[in-house]
């Protein structure tokens, strides 16, 4: 319990310990932004020349002087500087990354979805928005780094020949390192939004991917369980570890619980700061509680047994500061609703996020959300089509 595998490696899941308790070792700080977690600033300077305190980097490269420095600087390497072959020395040979479709095995299948993605986008920028960490370099160093993808569509791509579009992307990926390398990673692209910046249809994309479907898609059972597991631990630790005050792993727990499981309106009320802000996936983006609300009824419309799992909670920060959190779930629902997702299919589907919060006095004033939202497309228009209707 508390465990997951590779080939090579086990990694511990994480303990109350490992949660960094200031802003010392943080993006905020790395960069020199005037606030916390106000996120990217246009014209910031992306790698300082004070990389920060340094801290036990254990197997890591010496020039890293801890995991901000390291996960900014390997992103900046292989997409800026185009070194995306320095992927063999970051990624391990057995690494795991679960994405939208599925399991990638292995760094030679990273480098060369990355010298596609280049290729794509020639002047491709990925720019660190925020970064969440937690760990050690025993247990490892988790990260949850939110990146914002910038760039012109001026070659041809899995979705169709260039359209000459400018893009502006988040990204999610909550990633595990030991000794240099990330054996563990959960990545979600905003690839909804994508398309729509691109021009295309979404229905009309994900009826082509179900019907020739990319490398790990569908998921098999064991693929979805261990999505799941990742480092997810054997008891919650609100649970395993509990304080008395107020506890992140237990607020984060019940939020959600509370949000999606339950349809408690009051949660928006308990939970949320009047000035809440949210960005999520395909073009969501507002302001207050009103607008989220709305969101998580549509879907839970669609999908009226959704039942949803909190796989893993980690945080950084202190009550006088405030808490930066990733969340990671998962979540399975029947689709059942007319609406969002169009006609009822009676499809069994499987959605996955990572969240991260901004928790200011013991309230929600920042949420950054991203599901596998193109993929559950693809799950619909499937069903669909093993029923013999329309594809959208």
């Amino acid at each position: 319990m508390g465990y997951f595998m590779t080939p090579s490696q086990n990694c511990a899941a994480l303990k109350r310990a490992h949660m960094p308790n200031s802003y010392a070792v943080s993006l905020d700080r790395y960069i020199g932004r005037p606030t916390i977690g106000g996120g990217y600033v246009e014209g910031e300077r992306r790698i300082p020349v004070d990389s920060g305190p340094s801290r036990p980097m254990r197997g890591f490269e010496t020039i890293y002087r801890n995991i901000i420095d390291y996960i900014v600087r390997i992103t900046y390497r292989i997409w800026e500087d185009r070194d995306v072959e320095y992927i063999g020395a970051t990624y391990s040979e057995d690494s795991r990354v679960y994405d939208d479709y599925g399991l990638q095995l292995g760094n030679v299948k990273i480098i060369a979805d990355t010298h596609h993605t280049t290729g794509a986008f020639s002047n491709i920028r990925l720019i660190a928005d925020e970064i969440v960490w937690a760990g050690d370099d025993e247990v490892g160093y988790h990260t949850s780094h939110r990146t914002l993808i910038r760039g012109t569509n001026d070659g041809d791509s899995r979705y169709g020949p260039a359209t000459g579009r400018d893009v502006d992307v988040m990204v999610i990926a909550n990633c595990i390192a030991k000794d240099n390398v990330i054996v563990l990673e959960h990545v979600l692209y905003n690839n909804s939004s994508l398309l729509l910046q691109l021009g295309h249809d979404l229905d009309e994309v994900a009826a082509g991917l179900s019907a020739a479907p990319p490398a790990g898609w569908p998921r098999s059972a064991e693929t979805w369980d261990a999505l799941r597991a990742g480092a997810r631990p054997g008891l919650p630790i609100c649970e395993a570890e509990p304080v008395s005050g107020f506890d992140v792993d237990a607020f984060a727990r019940e939020t959600l619980n509370a949000v999606w499981n339950e349809g408690d309106n009051e949660v928006f009320r308990r939970n949320f700061a009047s000035e809440f802000s949210f960005q999520g996936p395909t073009e969501r983006a507002f302001e207050g509680a009103g607008p989220y609300r709305n969101m998580v009824a549509d879907i839970r419309n669609a999908l009226p047994d959704l039942a949803l799992e909190v796989d893993e909670v980690y945080w950084m920060g202190n009550e006088e500061q405030g808490y930066l959190t990733s969340e990671r779930w998962s979540a399975e629902g029947t689709h059942l609703g007319q609406g969002l997702y169009g006609a009822p299919t009676e499809r069994r589907v499987q959605l996955w996020g990572i969240t991260q919060h901004r928790i200011v006095d013991g309230k929600i004033v920042g949420e950054w959300t991203l599901f596998n939202e193109l993929d559950l497309l693809m799950q619909i228009n499937s069903a669909r089509q093993a029923q013999g209707g329309s594809a959208t």
